[in-house]
This record gives C-alpha cells, structure tokens and sequence, in this order.
C-alpha cells in the first residue's frame, strides 16, 4: 500500500486516492471486526496499523534515491523473523516498477467503484 500511494501520490487526483484510501481502512476494519475483537480493541488496532502505514509511506519516500544497504535497513523494520532480504529488496523494486508502468486507474477501477 505504501508503494501504491507514494507513486501515485503526485500523479493521481487526490479525490480518487482518498478513496482507495478509505476503502481500504474499511477493509482493515472489517477484517478486524470478523476476527472478534470488540469495539476498543478495534479502535485500537485501527490506530496502529494506520500508523504502521504511514510510517511506511515516510520512510519509503525516497526509496528510488537510496542505496540497497538502505532499502534493506528500511525492509527490516517491518519484517521479522528472516534474514533474506534480499527477495524483500527484489520484490518491492519489481512492484515499484510495476506501479510505474500502470495507472491508478487500471490498477483500482473494479475497487473504487464498489
């Protein structure tokens, strides 16, 4: 999600990233909701993950610009439990590529019109 905003973030109108936005955190919410939790939980767990995420957009706000030491020092952070982050690095570059070569609209057009 954050490689979707970031690229898209100067190029899409914002209305229609709002959008997507929403849906998606509705989505968190009731993915939340199905697994039981009661309403202060979810709340909580809502917060957290939108933090996550927008700390993900900020640390990847360069991406393009930094070295492969520092993609992985950034891939680290939000992955545990392994030490290849080489595949990590390889993935997220091969979907920042894919982003670029795709609209916004060709990606979400099925979702935003739900």
């Amino acid at each position: 999600m954050g490689f979707l905003f970031k690229e898209y973030k100067n190029i899409e109108d914002k209305k229609n990233l709002q959008n997507f936005f929403d849906f998606t955190v509705r989505q968190i919410e009731l993915s939340i909701r199905e697994i039981g939790y009661g309403d202060a939980t979810i709340n909580k767990k809502m917060k957290e993950y939108i933090n996550l995420l927008f700390s993900i957009i900020d640390k990847i706000n360069n991406w393009e610009t930094k070295n492969d030491f520092q993609k992985k020092k950034i891939i680290e952070i939000y992955i545990e439990g392994t030490s290849n982050f080489d595949n990590y690095l390889n993935y997220f570059e091969k979907y920042r590529i894919f982003l670029t070569k795709n609209t916004f609209n060709n990606l979400t057009k099925d979702i935003i019109n739900l």
